[in-house]
């Protein structure tokens, strides 16, 4: 395996006399940077070069590309990574042939603008002597950038004396091309916020949590769908993109060309002078405290652990009801999960008696009169976790925004605690929803063995659909004589697995925040053999009756494949659509915080003495997310 070159460039500090200062540039690459080295370590490190503030002239970017990435030879990957602002302005001429936006963008360095096609070329350049080139760019208008808490956009107002057109650009000299991660379109802007306490752009963000969570033959295209989850949760106002989308070309290779692949085996207990331990924390997607393991090989022993303090890159656990032995190690899987909780600040400026409503219903909401398991208040966006929310009060009404001040769902009346508490029901419910969406275990042996295809339903049989270069599958509705008509498709689960029996089970999670399991609700498919959605009837893919059926109009679902070794109770994985006039079944659970992974109550389950005997492993696990959205064109 070849050697990756990143040359990672990070500016916040521009001359005031340029443009506005930013705060989270450096913290991106020096984020990007920590997950390189700490992943590469074990094969062959990354080769790393920053340019940070003062060193990010146009100059020293070029020469960077040039060479130090330009020493990329086959069989190599080169990063090149831009956190800073970017730019735009009207193009002209032969520009507007290949400028669908009708505007030229530029990455904006510290002294001035690198325009998107004389990057592009340099990146080109060095594809053409066989290296893997990948570029990420998180600043505004970042989708053109190399073609041929409180949110800051990363945009620069143009300079009357630059020059965007860059027609000196110069020509690869052998077609190679690179693959680009945008934080936004062409004709978008893209955002910095607080997490954690520490300033970062919203893309960056995002992606290297997707990074982190993903398996060891996670795609592009598979990592940007996980990133733009993320991104919507932060805010609504930007696109990642990934570009060329094409079917079969870069975007379907392994990101990074593979070198990050993190170990593939189940969880280990073992025990250490400090007392037993999992070797998986925090970093493998493990929040808190409280989640359970339970031993894989040997049901039979009974072997459940409990997680009581949780680091990075461990978790220190308790045995629970019975004693392993010393000096042996077990394999584990992950059977009870808790749900880390969202942030929640209110803003009642004007109306105290409204923050004493919600005050106390998110003090009460939970089990047994207690605080809400899923929410935790704030009073600072910068304590905000990666799913955040405004309670915005105003003249009788409650407003559940996003960091970005769109809104989750329409307003909800607040005139006494009967209305509080169905705001906190609200929260919660679009908390477990979020939850489920977002779902990622550690990589394991069961990455990528079932494959999940969506073609029209009907002959003669079409191709595969594939994300676009959003990351998510388009399907639009045909225009037939009586009006518009609901496309039709189906939906294949290939267990390619040679010798494993897969159960799988399909969710249909709605961005009405509802999840059911109708499509496919778990069953076994056999070793190289094909599960359908609805056995084999065509899935209808329509908006909901409260969305009038016009041009432009759309819904987006997100299909969540689950597959395990052994049957998983399904229950946990359903919830109703938010209804505002409804009881939420989202705050119903005494256990609500928690999402267990165990097999079905048939399977043996028995009690006694008030604790679970005799109980089936859960075995392994893994999942994946594909993004859908069903259109309505235009005339």
């Amino acid at each position: 395996m070849g050697k990756i070159h990143a040359f990672l460039v990070g500016v916040n500090t521009y001359s005031s006399t340029l443009v506005t200062p930013l705060g989270g540039c450096l913290n991106d690459v020096e984020a990007a940077g920590e997950l390189l080295a700490e992943r590469t370590a074990a094969t062959a490190p990354a080769e790393i070069r920053f340019a940070r503030d003062g060193e990010a002239t146009v100059a020293a970017v070029e020469d960077g590309i040039r060479g130090f990435l330009g020493a990329a030879g086959p069989g190599d990957t080169a990063l090149f990574w831009f956190s800073g602002h970017g730019t735009e302005e009207q193009a002209y001429g032969d520009d507007l042939l290949i400028e669908s936006t009708g505007r030229n963008q530029a990455l904006v360095c510290v002294d001035g603008p690198l325009p998107d096609k004389r990057l592009g070329a340099l990146l080109d350049g060095v594809a053409a002597g066989g290296a893997h080139v990948v570029a990420v760019l998180d600043c505004c208008f970042s989708g053109g950038g190399s073609r041929d808490g409180e949110l800051t956009a990363r945009f620069a107002e143009p300079s009357p004396e630059w020059d965007l057109t860059a027609r000196d650009a110069p020509a690869p000299p052998g077609g190679g091309r690179h693959l680009l991660l945008a934080a936004s379109r062409s004709d978008e802007l893209s955002y910095e916020g607080h997490y954690d306490g520490r300033r970062q752009g919203v893309f960056t963000h995002a992606l290297l949590a997707a990074v982190r969570a993903a398996g060891p033959g996670a795609t592009y295209r598979q990592i940007l769908a996980a990133a733009d989850a993320r991104v919507r949760c932060a805010s609504g106002l930007q696109q990642p993109m990934l570009l060329p989308a094409s079917r079969g070309g870069p975007a379907d290779l392994p990101f990074l060309g593979g070198a990050l692949a993190r170990d593939p085996s189940p969880y280990l207990l073992r025990r250490e002078v400090a007392g037993w331990e999992v070797d998986c924390g925090t970093g493998h997607g493990i929040p808190a405290p409280g989640a359970e393991f339970t031993v894989v090989d040997d049901p039979a022993a009974g072997g459940v652990v409990r997680a009581r303090d949780v680091r990075v890159d461990k978790a220190f656990v308790d045995p629970v009801d019975w004693t392993p032995r010393d000096g042996q190690v077990y394999p584990m899987a992950l059977s009870s999960l808790p749900l880390a909780p969202a942030t929640v600040r209110l803003d009642t400026d004007g109306w105290p008696s409204a923050g004493d409503l919600l005050g106390a219903a998110l003090r009460t909401a939970g089990p047994d009169g207690g605080p809400a398991p899923l929410l935790r208040r704030v009073v600072s966006e910068r304590d905000g976790a990666d799913l955040h929310f405004v309670v915005r009060a105003r003249d009788g009404q409650a407003q559940v925004l996003r960091r970005d001040g769109t809104p989750f769902v329409d307003p909800l009346p607040l005139t006494g605690p009967g209305d509080a508490g169905r705001v906190v029901d609200c929260l919660t419910h679009l908390t477990r929803w979020h939850q489920l969406r977002d779902l990622t275990p550690r990589p394991g042996v069961l990455d990528n063995l079932v494959q999940v295809e969506i073609v029209a339903y009907g002959p003669p049989a079409g191709e595969v659909l594939l994300p676009d270069g959003s990351g998510e599958v388009v399907c639009s509705y045909e225009r037939g004589p009586e009006g518009p008509r609901e496309p039709l498709v189906s939906i294949r689960l290939h267990n390619r697995s040679p010798d494993r029996p897969l159960w799988c089970l399909l969710l249909d999670l709605t961005d009405s925040y509802g999840s059911h399991a109708a499509l496919f609700p778990g069953h076994f498919i056999a070793p190289n053999h094909t599960g359908y959605a609805l056995d084999g009837d065509p899935v209808q893919l329509s908006l909901p009756p409260n969305r009038p059926v016009e041009p432009g109009a759309s819904v987006k679902d997100w299909l969540k494949l689950i597959v395990a070794e052994g049957e998983l109770n399904t229950v946990p994985f359903e919830m109703p659509a938010w209804d505002p006039r409804g009881a939420s079944r989202g705050t119903a659970s005494t256990d609500s915080d928690v999402l267990r992974f165990a097999a079905p109550e048939p399977y043996g389950h028995s009690r006694e003495a008030g604790r679970v005997t005799g109980a089936r492993a859960p075995g392994r696990w893994t999942v994946r997310t594909i993004g859908l959205r069903t259109v309505v064109p235009g005339p």
